[in-house]
């Protein structure tokens, strides 16, 4: 049964596609910035796996796994980058999670401020930010020259986003950028603005596929607003290949040219296929 669920998801994944317009097409990205969202969708489908002894045949240098929340610290000392990665929903305590939608402030180690997050997500952070931000600060001072990258899928790119920030604000002179994928609604418009002053616009790539539902899923008249900068595949670019001009750079935090645009449907087959990667579903990705 799951093999067949997985099998459709694929399937109308690839299928998927929203007519494009030439404003969306004109916005297309570089095929370089295409193989790093290729890349870190490899990082937060690998964090799914139960065990991950080598993410993408990269050092293990920490791992997490307090209450249901859990992730993986590598480090690439190819490209010089400290990748922290984050698990999306995967039962039953992340379901619960993720529907605790109250705004609360954003207290976290190092960080109290008087804006919202949503509740769930930053109790889930919460529970790991000692071990990530002792982990990273270790491998910063011990590779100073290297960079780090913060991603995630779903819930976990949630927590993706409230990690980097966290990391930035105990590092501020380490060059941060923020990989996130089918990530939900995080805060209040006050958390977007923090978060895009604090890693900077141009460092954090918040990716949705065609019409994935869960970006969407939590409303704008709740409070919640999204973070810049949004990378929205309009079209899948065909079976097993991987085009650039199918990625259109949006505008501002909700560009109603982009994802936006889109009747949320919840969790849906587009949500669990970013980039060539069916999320969770590839231990390949940890030899």
């Amino acid at each position: 049964m799951q093999a067949a669920f997985t099998l459709t998801c694929l399937v109308l994944g690839l299928l998927s596609t929203s007519f494009a317009s030439p404003i969306l097409t004109s916005r297309a990205i570089s095929s370089s910035l295409y193989d790093d969202l290729v890349l870190y969708t490899k990082y937060s489908s690998a964090a799914y796996q139960l065990l991950c002894p080598s993410p993408l045949g990269n050092t293990l240098v920490g791992s997490f796994s307090v209450g249901d929340t859990q992730g993986f610290i590598a480090r690439d000392d190819d490209r010089k980058e400290i990748v922290v990665s984050f698990r999306g929903s995967f039962s039953l305590a992340d379901a619960a999670t993720d529907v605790n939608i109250f705004l609360v402030p954003f207290t976290s180690p190092g960080i109290a401020k008087s804006f919202n997050v949503h509740s769930g997500f930053l109790a889930a952070y919460n529970d790991v930010a000692d071990i990530v931000l002792t982990t990273v600060k270790a491998q910063v001072a011990n590779f100073p020259k290297y960079s780090v990258v913060v991603t995630g899928h779903s819930l976990g790119g949630a927590l993706a986003a409230l990690g980097a920030v966290s990391v930035k604000t105990a590092l501020p002179s380490a060059a941060l950028k923020l990989y996130t994928f089918g990530q939900p609604r995080t805060g209040d418009a006050q958390w977007a603005a923090f978060a895009e002053s604090t890693i900077g616009a141009s460092n954090i790539f918040r990716a949705v596929h065609t019409f994935d539902g869960v970006p969407t899923i939590i409303p704008r008249i709740l409070g919640y607003e999204h973070h810049s900068t949004e990378y929205w595949q309009f079209e899948d670019p065909g079976l097993f290949t991987s085009e650039s001009t199918t990625v259109t750079k949006c505008v501002g935090e909700e560009d109603p040219s982009c994802s936006d645009s889109i009747l949320s449907t919840g969790i849906n087959p587009a949500h669990v296929f970013y980039f060539g990667q069916v999320m969770a579903v590839n231990p390949l990705l940890c030899i």
